[in-house]
């Protein structure tokens, strides 16, 4: 399904409050999609030296072609070098995404000096709406976040590649629609290999202590 028109009247950036049919999110799901492949053990480490769900060697690198919230055309390749969190949501999204977002960015400021190791990729797949708002979304919600967009094609793209579905309800009345998508965060190291998965259950102090990591293992 095509996502509906947007309506003229709806709120340009919703609150972060929790609304009765708000987001299903399939991060649970996935995970649990996911469970025979962590068993194989793939990456040889212990499952218990991360707190976040160890999925080294199990999905793809990262990849992708979509352009930013300034509007420039960006590949995987402009993030290299960094430790990157990928997120799927949209910017009238009235919970996940915001409770999300700031819990990614809250853990990447507490790296104090390594922060600027840290990248967050928000896909913000609803592109009728989010295109015209996403640079003053990204810039108004918090300066550690690049902002993601592009085709259909492009989103579908992305999302099939990690395993992730996205769809749009049908509009309210006033116009508004709820775009149902996963709540977890895919990460991946420097080289763009993935090394874990977050779910929403995660606490922030925990994040911090796995991209710490990370950044460590890569710098030795």
């Amino acid at each position: 399904m095509e996502p509906p028109e947007p309506s003229r009247t709806e709120t340009r950036f919703p609150p972060p409050l929790a609304v009765r049919g708000e987001i299903v999110s399939r991060s649970k799901h996935l995970i649990l999609w996911l469970l025979p492949l962590f068993l194989l053990g793939c990456s040889g480490e212990a499952s218990n030296q991360w707190h976040g769900h160890n999925i080294t060697g199990v999905m793809p690198d990262l990849e992708f072609e979509l352009t930013d919230h300034t509007g420039q055309p960006v590949t995987a390749e402009d993030y290299r070098g960094k430790v990157t969190m990928m997120f799927f949501g949209y910017t009238s999204c009235q919970h996940v995404c915001p409770v999300a977002l700031s819990k990614l960015a809250a853990a990447t400021r507490k790296l104090g000096d390594q922060a600027d190791k840290v990248e967050i990729l928000f896909v913000a797949v609803d592109p009728k709406r989010d295109k015209k708002v996403l640079d003053d979304y990204v810039t108004e919600f918090t300066p550690d976040l690049v902002g993601l967009t592009g085709t259909q094609k492009q989103l579908k793209a992305v999302a099939k590649r990690y395993r992730v579905a996205f769809s749009y309800e049908e509009p309210r009345e006033d116009g508004f629609y709820i775009v149902n998508h996963s709540g977890a965060v895919f990460v991946f190291g420097p080289q763009g290999k993935v090394r874990l998965l977050i779910d929403e259950q995660s606490r922030t102090a925990n994040i911090t202590e796995d991209l710490r990591r990370l950044i460590e293992q890569s710098s030795g």
